[in-house]
């Protein structure tokens, strides 16, 4: 058993994998979020409700102690000083098994039209920051898996296929039930995906090429 600190708790990845942890794992889970009247626990007696801002080093710090596992499904402009923060609170608290949700695209490994148009939706500085704080966390000492979502739906389907930093993505599509079950079998097995950057993305099962082209 172990006790996975979930940062940005109340996301729906997060709140999806919260009730995966909860329904297939013995884990205790710390629930880390700027407002905590958002989110009540779902088992009081495994899980622990935390407010603080993730760009406070010291408030993350508090919130890792006796923590072994830390899942990151933050967002915003300021992605990156959250991971310099989380990266910060990390090395000073000695945990070192970090999963970071990040987004396709940072690497410029979405082919054909759809990685044109993907670059198009996500102009305005977007990318770049969270770009610049995949860079943190791969320039840090953790033991990280950066995972990197295709484009999210509200299907309720758990498939997907993944692909490994400098392979080019192969769907365009995931739904947030199926990059919950990665992060679960990545909690329950935290050997899995040591620093790597992994693309996660819906099967394409008709034959042809994926809609990149």
């Amino acid at each position: 058993m172990a006790t996975v600190l979930i940062l940005g708790a109340n996301g729906k990845i997060a709140r999806l994998a919260e009730k995966e942890l909860l329904a297939r794992t013995n884990h205790h889970l710390t629930l880390f979020l700027r407002n905590a009247k958002r989110l009540a626990p779902a088992d009081s007696k495994r899980e622990t409700v935390v407010e603080g801002d993730a760009t406070d080093p010291a408030a993350l710090q508090k919130a890792m102690v006796g923590t072994h596992i830390v899942y990151a499904n933050l967002a915003g402009k300021n992605i990156e000083q959250q991971a310099k923060s989380v990266v910060n609170a990390m090395d000073n608290t000695g945990v070192k098994r970090l999963i970071w949700i990040s987004t396709l695209g940072i690497y410029d490994e979405v082919p054909g039209n759809f990685g044109k148009w993907n670059h198009q939706m996500l102009d305005g500085g977007y990318l770049e920051t969270y770009s610049a704080a995949a860079k943190v966390i791969e320039a840090s000492d953790l033991n990280y898996t950066l995972i990197r979502p295709a484009w999210l739906s509200n299907k309720d389907l758990i498939s997907y296929e993944t692909t490994e930093k400098g392979e080019p993505f192969k769907g365009t599509e995931v739904s947030r039930k199926s990059v919950a079950d990665f992060i679960v079998r990545l909690i329950d097995d935290p050997s899995k995906e040591i620093r790597h950057s992994v693309g996660v993305n819906q099967p394409n099962t008709d034959g042809d090429k994926p809609s990149f082209y």
